[in-house]
């Protein structure tokens, strides 16, 4: 493939080598490819974050595209002695720095002071969340919002309702106590991949978080777990199987086939189940039924137990033999 010219607003002009395009194409992913033309337009300058505002995205949509640019060659992250990650990228004509990995701002005490000073809305969060702490707030608590509110640029209507969220969940799981500023932060770093920028995302993300809750108590009665607490690791093994779009129902049947095949509640096998139907496109109960050869044979109802294989009715396949078997006898 020859060269690509790109030409811009502004009479900017973007080349991209007839190589490039090839990596790009076959890498299929569209965020990796806007990426890439962000940083040729920018020339690299341009931080993690600058990114994300300029193209209304979040640092993890970016952190994902910079790592398909890594895995083609188009991208070259390098991490320092110092824990901290640079960055490079290939233009096409060779390797140029970049400013892309740089590290989240640090500030300090001063900025802090001067920002609420300044009367802008920064000083409306913290009042607001000294409020609801029912304390001051420690110089470190506030150069921590404040790195919320400036460095992931969420606006303060967020800010209040992410404390609020972080609030009612450390009261359930924390005998009432009331969270930390840092476990403020670590949530609001977990909105701000999720691109959760405005109060309507937000909305809508806290009203889908209930709604996983509640399924998650159908998984739980499925699973025969009791009142017993999922493990985080259990968690994210639900939270996969939700995001590949299957159902409870669907699950269920996963289950049964898993304590068929093992004996037991086998979370990895299971997974392996259900990431094999996802992977052949089976979604419903019909689908799987249909399409998973072990099921085939199966009565509507689902799985049947081992001791009913063992011992209960027969299958179709064993009535067909039998009925073979008595035609034989009959003919001889």
């Amino acid at each position: 493939m020859s060269d690509i010219r790109i030409i811009l607003p502004g009479s900017e002009t973007v080349t991209l080598t007839g190589q490039t395009v090839d990596k790009l194409i076959r890498a299929g992913d569209g965020d990796a490819a806007l990426l890439y033309l962000y940083i040729l337009k920018t020339q690299g300058q341009k931080t993690s974050s600058e990114a994300a505002i300029a193209l209304d995205k979040s640092k993890g949509w970016v952190s994902s595209a910079m790592a398909v640019l890594s895995r083609i060659g188009l991208v070259q992250l390098d991490t320092g002695t110092g824990g901290s990650a640079g960055a490079a990228y290939n233009d096409g004509t060779g390797i140029k720095e970049s400013n892309l990995s740089k590290e989240p701002r640090q500030y300090t005490e001063q900025e802090v002071i001067k920002e609420i000073l300044s009367g802008s809305d920064f000083s409306i969060v913290i009042e607001e969340t000294q409020r609801r702490f029912g304390r001051k707030l420690t110089s470190d608590d506030m150069i921590r919002l404040f790195g919320i509110y400036d460095d992931l640029r969420l606006p303060p209507e967020v800010i209040l309702l992410l404390i609020t969220h972080c609030i009612t969940e450390s009261r359930k799981t924390g005998n009432g106590r009331l969270p930390g500023v840092r476990y403020i932060e670590k949530a609001a770093y977990d909105w701000e991949r999720e691109g959760i920028y405005s109060l309507e995302k937000a909305e809508e993300y806290l009203k889908a978080l209930e709604e996983r809750k509640s399924i998650r108590g159908e998984i739980k009665k499925i699973l025969q777990t009791g009142d017993r607490e999922f493990s985080s690791t259990q968690k994210e093994y639900i939270d996969r199987w939700l995001d590949m779009g299957f159902k409870p129902d669907v699950i269920a049947v996963a289950y049964d086939k898993t304590m068929i095949n093992t004996g037991k509640m086998a979370w990895r096998y299971m997974d392996t189940i259900l990431a094999n139907w996802h992977s052949k496109g089976l979604r419903t109960v019909q689908d799987v039924k249909e399409k998973d050869s072990s099921l085939r044979n199966r009565s509507a109802d689902g799985y049947k137990s081992s001791e009913t294989q063992k011992h209960g009715e027969p299958n179709l396949s064993e009535m067909e033999r039998a009925q073979r078997i008595l035609n034989k006898i009959k003919e001889e």
